[in-house]
């Protein structure tokens, strides 16, 4: 019974940003749970190392090379699906600075990669899901972060698409019940290539840690099983919620 809640044989599954890091870890342990992930990257040689990954281990999985800032290939993956039933809006970026100093450019990028980009995921997905017949067990699951619920320095940018993220997320869940379930999950730092440059910075290092009761960074294979709950029928009751691994952060 236990081990039935989590299994997701059958299931049709999306994550973006599957190329490296979090979401390779993310599409690895939905593939080994039973889920057939296409993986949306737009480098192709990480996606056939992923995918090598997964099917070593026993995994199904189709590499999509995709770029989602181009809207073109966003919608054509989507429609080439055979099916949908599980989305992950992996794929974000962050480039911090300090307000005055943002430049357009940056700004620009940020917003389209985080923000847009997860919303025209987010409704080609939910046309790909309710072509399929009345079910209510498909889920979107937005990675968002501590940093949507909270304020930073040098992260007026990112603080801002996370937040949006949190806002999509509310709005679509109480939209698509009870077809689709809509939730977040929102890590603290994780140990990913794309963090591992800030911590060389020790001021910078000493500032995270001084908030995170826990003491420690979040590995991504945590964040990667808070994914497979709200993806598997143990999490069937919740929507629009944000599953918050943040060590403490934003309980103070």
């Amino acid at each position: 019974m236990f081990n039935g809640l989590f299994n997701l044989e059958g299931k049709c599954a999306v994550v973006t940003g599957a190329g490296r890091g979090l979401g390779a870890d993310i599409a690895s342990l939905l593939a080994q749970s039973g889920a057939h992930v296409y993986l949306l990257s737009k480098d192709a040689g990480k996606l056939d190392d992923v995918a090598a990954r997964i099917h070593r281990n026993g995994g199904a999985c189709t590499p999509v090379v995709c770029d989602l800032l181009k809207d073109d290939q966003l919608e054509r993956a989507f429609d080439d699906l055979p099916r949908l039933d599980i989305l992950v809006n992996n794929a974000g970026t962050n480039i911090p600075a300090r307000l005055a100093d943002v430049t357009t450019r940056d700004l620009d990028f940020v917003i389209n990669l985080n923000i847009r980009a997860t919303f025209l995921a987010t409704r080609a997905a939910v046309r790909k899901m309710l072509e399929g017949e009345a079910t209510d067990d498909r889920v979107i699951i937005n990675i968002s972060s501590q940093m949507g619920h909270v304020g930073a320095p040098d992260r007026s940018v990112y603080c801002m698409t996370k937040h949006a993220m949190e806002g999509l997320t509310k709005a679509a869940a109480v939209e698509l019940a009870p077809r689709i379930r809509v939730n977040t999950v929102a890590p603290t730092f994780v140990d990913t290539p794309m963090t591992q440059p800030f911590f060389e910075n020790e001021q910078f290092k000493s500032w995270v840690f001084d908030r995170i009761p826990m003491g420690r960074l979040l590995s991504s294979d945590h964040v990667a099983a808070a994914v497979l709950y709200l993806a598997s029928p143990a999490a069937a009751m919740i929507t629009g919620t944000s599953l918050r691994i943040d060590g403490g952060w934003t309980a103070q």
